[in-house]
């Protein structure tokens, strides 16, 4: 790809350097919203207001639902105006968030903070991914989108380490919200100057596109249709391990809160990274030999996730940590395989000016769903319903997921 000074050989360069620039921006992103679930006991002890399952569920489910429903706008502003703007703005405020979620004291005021960080971190990732995609073109694009979900699950394993902070008398969950909002705040100044925006004939067209044409395009598009399927159904699994498995492990195995919420996220985060690395350096290659290679790495990524779901329903009946861990790790792997090729699938299916859009779309019915999904599985912990019996649910769930992924017919070639 040719840089905005017109150097094939500068522009591979920077290409790269657009990825390092926004990796620590996505491990805040995932950090700042991993926190609250790594540190359940201390929040609950310390905010009034928290007295069932459900209610813990809704806040979980009102930091998705906020997500989700402006996810779409915050695609579309990235494609018609610009990715770099959009993601400045969106760490600046949902920093500023992160660090009044800090100053809590009720459950109300909990839910309105949870609900100006859904909106605020909205606009990230579809502005980040679609960036990322416009610089890196079918050589190297599955394994840049995979470094820069590593600054996703990085951040994820840190927020697990989140619970060992919360238990500290020098520290505690107020300083740990505090802490990190500033460091975001301050990354966001240095960013806004250095991060650019592409350049070339392919992104002229954004200045043309509109919000109902954009929105048409991309939901008569029956391979998007199936892709938003395929990238929500699951999502469903996934936001439960995130949100849920630190409570899941300390109930099930009466363990503390610091090492639940460490091997709720730190086994299969790391296996997630592995499975990034491996799944798009395999996708690049594919693509080599057929345009559909990106879209059986991500159906191996879901054929992992089949048994690991079952797995981890089980593993309480074992009364072994160890197992409910493996299955984790499991887990991972397919998710990363997973989670770094649904944008460059995309880009395979829709133009470069419908990339951020088509994301947002994505989120808003993937991360509606995460939500119903936290609530529910709030709902079922305090009707007792058995964990087997709902990771069962996950696990059929993702074999419908390979069908789907199968079915979608790439129409753009992988150089654009």
């Amino acid at each position: 790809m040719v840089a905005p000074n017109g150097s094939a050989k500068s522009g591979w360069s920077l290409a790269w350097i657009v990825v390092a620039l926004l990796v620590p921006v996505a491990l805040l992103n995932y950090l700042d919203r991993q926190m609250l679930a790594s540190m359940k006991a201390s929040v609950i002890e310390d905010v009034s207001g928290i007295d069932t399952e459900a209610a813990w569920g809704k806040i979980l489910a009102l930091f998705k639902w906020t997500y989700a429903f402006l996810s779409p706008l915050g695609g579309y502003v990235a494609d018609r105006f610009g990715r770099r703007g959009v993601i400045v703005a969106s760490l600046f405020f949902w920093s500023l968030v992160t660090w009044l979620t800090g100053q809590v004291t009720t459950y109300d005021q909990l839910l309105v903070a949870r609900a100006l960080m859904g909106i605020s971190e909205a606009f990230y990732i579809p502005a980040a991914l679609a960036l990322i995609a416009d610089y890196h073109v079918g050589p190297t694009r599955s394994r840049a989108i995979g470094i820069h979900q590593m600054g996703i699950y990085a951040g994820v394993i840190l927020g697990g380490f989140s619970g060992y902070v919360a238990e500290s008398p020098d520290y505690g969950w107020r300083w740990a919200f505090g802490a990190c909002g500033l460091v975001g705040i301050l990354y966001a100044i240095p960013l806004f100057f250095v991060l650019r925006d592409a350049t070339g004939p392919s992104f002229e067209e954004k200045e043309r596109v509109s919000l109902f044409a954009s929105t048409r395009a991309l939901l008569t598009n029956g391979s998007f249709i199936l892709l938003v399927l395929y990238f929500t159904l699951p999502a469903l699994a996934a936001w439960v391990v995130r949100d849920w498995m630190p409570s899941i492990l300390k109930q099930e195995f009466g363990i503390g809160q610091g090492m639940a919420g460490v091997s709720a996220t730190l086994y299969w985060q790391v296996a997630a990274i592995i499975g990034a690395i491996i799944g798009g350096w395999l996708a690049d290659r594919w693509m080599r030999k057929t345009s559909r290679g990106r879209i059986y790495v991500s159906a191996i990524g879901m054929s992992l996730i089949v048994p690991s779901m079952f797995g981890v329903g089980y593993a309480p009946q074992t009364g072994m940590l160890l197992v409910a861990i493996l299955f984790l790790v499991l887990f991972g792997l397919g998710w990363g395989f997973f989670d770094c090729n649904n944008m460059p699938i995309l880009c395979q299916i829709t133009k470069p000016h419908l990339r951020a859009s088509g994301y947002g779309i994505m989120n808003l019915v993937s991360i509606s769903c995460g939500g119903l999904a936290d609530w529910g599985f709030g709902e079922l912990q305090d009707r007792n319903v058995p964990l087997f019996g709902i990771f069962s649910v996950f696990a059929s769930i993702a074999i419908v997921s390979i069908v789907l992924v199968l079915l979608i017919r790439p129409k753009y070639t992988d150089d654009a």
